[in-house]
């Protein structure tokens, strides 16, 4: 699956601590990119228990991912969306629990 990132992304991105950024690339690479991939072949087949993907309430088609526990708190929004007849993954926002504020 191919992935697209958002402004709000992107500028998130560059806030992040160079290990938390290391962090998130290393668990979209070992967990999140197979999943994707996974689902892309077969919709129900499930996401991996651990990174807790789950709908976000109160916006409508985005999707929210930990990536850690620890320091930080680190979370993932995403939206699965349709490019030219393919399945792709939008990341909307990443850091901590504040992403909820505007997914």
């Amino acid at each position: 699956m191919k992935f697209e990132t958002t402004p709000a992304f992107d500028s998130d991105v560059r806030r992040l601590k160079r290990e938390h950024l290391a962090t998130f690339k290393e668990v979209v690479r070992d967990k999140f990119a197979p999943a994707c991939d996974a689902y892309a072949a077969d919709p129900s087949t499930p996401w991996p228990a651990s990174l807790r993907v789950k709908s976000v309430q109160g916006a409508d088609g985005v999707l929210e991912m930990t990536w850690s526990f620890a320091s930080p708190d680190g979370r993932a929004t995403f939206e699965l969306v349709t490019v030219d007849g393919e399945l792709r993954c939008r990341w909307r926002r990443v850091g901590d629990h504040d992403v909820f504020k505007k997914p």
